[in-house]
Parts: structure tokens; C-alpha cells; sequence
């Protein structure tokens, strides 16, 4: 079987590089051809350098990493420092990345990538905020149908919010964003809080990839130790919800995962539950299911594969 070709769109963020990590550890599942930066976690400056640290971390400098929106569609820019700290990577001692930013703009190379390869052979893997997948669905809605299948990370449901009492951080900031590409009809598997708050990076965890002895695995662990403090707190949890490389794992182990396909709408006008994901769990309505919601993951499965493919790199 022949590696999946992806696109990440990602916010780097500390767990997003822990999926570009699993990313670039697994060839023989996943053919990545580009990573687009959005605005989210922190601003798009970050973004676009906390990628290119990752990949240089990995060594892996021939990865194209396209600069994409610097903000939401209609909204101001709501950012995430407070868990993430100011440089969205705060834990490692961090660089300035050497290797080229590509000319073009993200939502550019969306477009041209879809169009270039054969339909249905590319899935889209946002991390962030779904900005830039909107914003290509909008100026060209010819590649819609050409995508194989929206993998991405947001929303919750009986979890409810981490950013507002109602909302998941990503959808939050840009639901108008979230709300288009929910609608557009492609194939959405969604990893909400509801299944990430379940992959925790206990102290065992933690210590496998510092115990892996290199630069990655140091990297890793390191940029962990800062990470799950925020949550950990909040919580009250053993460990921090690793939230975006359950993406990644997905397209690796599917079998890792469960969740039941709903309908799920995006609240975009109520002060109160702005950036909700209002998933029809339980079948109450006549509205039509357009997201695999995941709710379960086998974490000590999903652990290991994350510490073995970490540890190729």
C-alpha cells in the first residue's frame, strides 16, 4: 500500500511539532508534501519559524513550509501564549532555523497541490485554526471535491470548551472558518478534546522519549515538561492531553481510534457559546452526519507508536 499524501496545516505549538515529528518518523505511511502555517497558537511570524525549527530538529530541511494567513477570516487574532508561552515552542532551547521559507503563500500551494494531484489521493491534516483550508475552499472551489478527506484536530463535545467554558481553542478563533469547511461535504474526521484529554503525557511517557537518547527525543521531552504544567493545573490530570498527534496517528493506526460519524453544526453568532461544536450525538435531529466524531484512543497504543516513530528520526 502506498504512503497517504498529506498537507499539514499547523499553528506550531508543542504538540503540533510533536505531529510533524510523527509525521516525518513514518515514510512508509505518510508521503508529506508540504506544511502550511496559520496564525493560532501564536502569531503567523511564529508559526512559520516554529515549523521550520521542528523539521531542522528532525533534519529534515527539504520539507516545503508555505507561510500562510496571518489571521482569521473576520475576526481579530485571539492567541494561546498562556499555554504555549511566547515563543509557542517554550521548553527546548530554540534556534533560528536556517532553511528557506517558500515563496509562496499557503493557501496558494493548497490550491495548486489539489489540482496538481490526481482526485482523492490528498488529505488535508489542519491543526489550527481551518483558516487557510477555508480561505482555499473560498477562492477555489473547484478543489473540493478533489480532496480525499479532512483529518484535523478541534472542537469537543462532553468535554465542552478549553479556551471558553463552550469552545475548543482552534475552532474558537476562527468558527467561520470551521463553520465553511464543515459544510463544504468533504470527508471530516475529527479529533476533539473528547479523545485527546485522553492521551496524557504522564511522566512515564515522557521520560521514553527523553530515554530515546537524541536530539529529537531531548526535544520532545523537553518541550513536554513546559507543555503539560498548563494542563496539568487545570485539570488536575497526571499529564498534559497530547491534542494534535492524534491526527497523525490516525492516518498511521486507525484502529487506535473510535468515534461515531454525527452531524456537527458551528455556532458563530452567540456571545455565550461562540466556537461551539454542537455535535448531534445522539441522533436527535433530521440534520445529516458530516463528521466522524472521535471520542476513544488506546493511549498506551498510540504512546507506543509515537515514542517508535519519534525514535527513527
Amino acid at each position: 500500500m502506498s504512503a497517504r499524501k498529506i498537507i499539514i496545516d499547523t499553528d506550531p505549538g508543542q504538540d503540533d511539532a510533536v505531529a510533524i515529528l510523527l509525521a516525518l518518523g513514518s515514510p512508509e505511511e505518510i508521503d508529506l508534501l508540504g506544511l502550511t502555517t496559520v496564525a493560532g497558537n501564536v502569531p503567523l511570524a511564529r508559526t512559520q519559524t516554529n515549523a521550520r525549527i521542528t523539521c531542522e530538529v528532525a533534519g529534515r530541511t527539504e520539507v516545503k513550509i508555505h507561510a500562510g494567513s496571518d489571521a482569521p477570516l473576520e475576526r481579530p487574532l485571539v492567541t494561546a501564549e498562556h499555554v504555549h508561552g511566547r515563543s509557542g515552542l517554550d521548553g527546548p532551547e530554540l534556534f533560528d532555523p536556517t532553511m528557506p521559507l517558500q515563496d509562496q503563500h499557503g493557501v496558494d500551494f493548497i490550491i495548486d497541490t489539489l489540482r496538481a494531484e490526481a482526485p482523492g489521493t490528498v488529505t488535508l491534516c489542519p491543526l489550527g485554526p481551518l483558516t487557510n483550508i477555508a480561505a482555499a475552499f473560498r477562492r477555489a472551489p473547484d478543489i473540493i471535491d478533489r480532496v480525499m478527506e479532512i483529518v484535523m484536530m478541534g472542537g469537543a463535545y462532553f468535554e465542552v470548551g478549553n479556551i471558553t467554558p463552550a469552545a475548543e481553542f482552534n475552532i474558537y478563533v476562527d468558527p467561520e472558518a470551521a463553520r465553511e469547511v464543515f459544510a463544504s461535504g468533504v470527508t471530516l474526521t475529527m479529533m476533539p478534546l473528547d479523545v485527546t484529554h485522553k492521551a496524557l503525557t504522564t511522566r512515564v511517557r515522557v521520560e521514553a522519549f527523553r530515554n530515546l537518547g537524541t536530539r529529537v527525543g531531548n526535544f520532545t521531552a523537553e518541550m513536554l515538561d513546559f507543555f503539560e504544567r498548563f494542563d496539568v493545573e487545570k485539570y488536575g490530570s497526571e499529564g498534559g492531553p497530547l491534542h494534535d498527534p492524534c491526527v497523525i496517528a490516525y492516518l498511521i493506526r486507525p484502529e487506535l481510534f473510535s468515534g461515531r460519524h454525527v452531524n456537527v453544526e458551528i455556532e458563530v453568532t452567540s456571545p455565550l457559546t461562540l466556537g461551539m461544536t454542537v455535535a448531534d450525538w445522539w441522533g436527535v435531529t433530521d440534520r445529516a452526519p458530516n463528521a466522524m466524531f472521535m471520542n476513544e484512543v488506546d493511549a498506551e497504543g498510540f504512546f507506543i507508536l509515537l515514542t517508535e516513530r519519534l525514535g527513527r528520526l
